[in-house]
């Protein structure tokens, strides 16, 4: 499955590094593009993937995870963004 990991950041001086190895640690492959959107194929729920990410936020930071796998999808993405979707939604 393809999961949507999106998220705000409150603090810009913090170092968020856990935080972006948790994401990538969530699945086999991932795909970052956009600032604060990231994709990622995964054997994972979305649940799942919150219970590894979430310890590595500050509490007033906002996360949101979604499965979306086989769904219609519609946007403005580099070619490369496009084809990786393509190849990892299976």
């Amino acid at each position: 499955m393809i999961v949507l990991v999106t998220y705000d950041l409150k603090q810009p001086d913090r170092n968020y590094d856990a935080l972006y190895a948790a994401i990538k640690q969530s699945g086999t492959v991932w795909w970052h593009y956009l600032e604060s959107v990231w994709l990622i194929r995964t054997e994972m729920t979305p649940a799942q993937c919150f219970d590894r990410i979430h310890p590595n936020m500050d509490e007033n930071d906002s996360l949101f995870i979604v499965d979306i796998s086989h769904k219609p999808h519609q946007g403005w993405l580099p070619k490369d963004a496009w084809e990786w979707i393509k190849t990892n939604d299976v």
